[in-house]
């Protein structure tokens, strides 16, 4: 794929980025070396490789997926003016 001046100032105006002639020039041989290089990794064989996260291997950490309470409600409202039941009392607003 190459990418010809018209496309480096289409995207450079999507960007919102100022580029004059002599800049989308220089611009367009920095875009057409990334690309090429893109096209190289696109021809690697990556059937049977697992995803990874670093270049060492390492797990993530996580935790269970388990729903809770907090068990913190009674410490949440203890600084409410009014509560109910566990919830917050609030005046109604609207009539």
């Amino acid at each position: 794929m190459s990418v010809d001046k018209d496309t480096v100032k289409r995207v450079a105006r999507l960007a919102r980025i100022h580029v004059s002639d002599a800049e989308a020039e220089a611009l367009r041989g920095d875009l057409n070396t990334i690309l090429g290089w893109v096209e190289q990794l696109n021809e690697v064989d990556v059937t049977g490789v697992e995803p990874m996260t670093s270049v060492i291997p390492m797990a993530m950490k996580k935790r269970d997926d388990e729903v809770t309470d907090g068990g913190k409600a009674a410490d949440i409202v203890a600084n409410a003016p009014v509560t109910q039941g566990g919830y917050f009392l609030v005046p109604k607003v609207v009539e």
